[in-house]
């Protein structure tokens, strides 16, 4: 590969897990040198890791704590944060187009403009997919982000104040029977609890969750004897859980199923299905799949252009020798993160291609709350196939939030910000009261 005086531009689209490990580690080898360069693209202006924002929602964990700010990490990490939305990719021109942004009042912040790169990776993430379910758009929350789990939060709060003061009921109905689902109705369980501690006294009563799940058992993806232990301890903590329940329809008051009944819910949440951004499907002929997926060779190239790349949920990549693409899991986005990690510096710098992404399952975890935790030690290892609960898997659930920490701070940052955490659980409020 021959180098011009232009250092090599690499531009990673979206700050989740993946993106920000990777602009993050490769910012600081960039930094002090001049053969490349990292930016990082994100329409927010702060990362929460993923499997948070349920607690985000609930109001179990602080927002303004557990945020990393892209500003703040691009000077620790010597990448440069571009905030904005992908509106096209010219990939003749190595261009990014993004588009506007405006202020909530309409005011414009900053223009439509044009992101040249050498190599850009997307990172976008996925969303809840309602599958143009009526009245889901117009009703329903989604926990995607951490400003829909602050949207969310700030209801919930405002709902709950409106209960205890005019009386009535609150009803929380949340569809989906994944991690999110589930983790989502014992953490708000918890809040209630913490809110009766603090005064909320006949909060127990009068809210009522209930889990709405279209298959035959909770957590699909993992071993059944975790499907029915989650479920049984649900349902112990006072949780309704309906399973072969297909919404066919949201509206104010509720859901209605496909066999005619209704659930009634003042507050719904939808957390099933799984769907990459729709601006994917039109980036210069890039290759998608039904899921609006960037399609990518087991390298992460996109299929039709080896100078763009995509990981994560964004991504549907079939490992060499496999059937059926990798599911869109926190896992395997962190594993092809570390993948990237370690060779595109060699792509930049002395021309090597990247080798084919190997993935190993390293098995599940589901938290609920301080009430319980499952695990499965997945098809990778000696004990391949255990599963376990309790302590050891809430250490365990613990640990992946302080590893991604300690990768994108260093470990005696890191460290630090554990210290912090277990000190304010001491001083400070165990839910949100603002």
């Amino acid at each position: 590969m021959s180098f011009s005086a232009q250092p090599h531009r690499v531009v990673i689209v979206g700050g989740g897990v993946a993106g920000l490990e990777v602009a993050s580690t490769l910012g600081r080898l960039a930094r002090g040198r001049r053969r490349f360069e990292v930016t990082l693209v994100d329409r927010d202006s702060a990362h929460i890791w993923k499997p948070m924002l349920h607690t985000i929602a609930a109001g179990t964990s602080d927002i303004s704590q557990q945020q990393t700010t892209y500003v703040a990490q691009a000077r620790a990490a010597g990448f440069t944060y571009q905030p904005g939305e992908v509106a096209g990719l010219d990939r003749t021109a190595h261009a990014l187009l993004l588009a506007a942004l405006y202020a909530p009042d309409g005011r414009l912040l900053i223009p439509a403009r044009r992101l040249a790169y050498d190599t850009l990776v997307m990172s976008i993430g996925s969303r809840a997919n309602d599958f143009g379910t009526p009245g889901v758009a117009e009703h329903c929350f989604k926990i995607d982000s951490r400003l829909q789990a602050d949207a969310f939060n700030q209801e919930i709060r405002l709902r709950t104040l409106q209960c205890l003061s005019q009386g009535g009921m609150l009803s929380v109905g949340i569809v989906g029977g994944g991690a999110t689902g589930v983790e989502l109705a014992a953490e708000l369980v918890q809040l209630v609890e913490s809110s009766v501690a603090y005064g909320a006294h006949g909060l127990a009563e009068r809210m009522k969750i209930t889990l709405i799940e279209s298959g035959p058992r909770l957590l699909a993806a993992f071993p059944e004897d975790i499907s029915a232990a989650t479920q049984a301890r649900l349902e112990a903590l006072g949780i309704r859980v309906l399973t072969n329940a297909r919404v066919s329809q949201a509206d104010e008051a509720g859901y209605v199923l496909a066999d005619g009944s209704r659930i009634d819910a003042t507050l719904k949440v939808w957390a099933a299905g799984v769907k990459a951004a729709d601006v994917l499907a039109n980036l210069d002929g890039l290759e998608v799949n039904r899921a609006n997926q960037l399609v990518v060779r087991p390298s992460l190239q996109t299929t039709l252009d080896p100078h763009v790349f995509a990981m994560g949920d964004c991504a549907s990549c079939t490992p060499e020798g496999a059937a059926q693409p990798l599911p869109p899991t926190a896992q395997v986005a962190h594993q092809q993160a570390r993948h990237l990690i370690r060779y595109l510096p060699d792509m930049i710098l002395s021309g090597r291609s990247v080798p084919a992404f190997a993935y190993r399952d390293m098995g599940a975890l589901v938290s609920l709350g301080a009430y319980d935790a499952y695990g499965s030690l997945g098809q990778y290892g000696l004990f391949k196939g255990v599963t376990f609960r309790g302590r050891l898997a809430q250490l365990s659930h613990t640990m992946l939030y302080r590893s991604h920490q300690a990768r994108l701070h260093g470990f005696w940052r890191g460290s630090l910000l554990w210290l912090v955490d277990c000190l304010n659980r001491r001083l400070r409020a165990t839910i949100r009261l603002d």
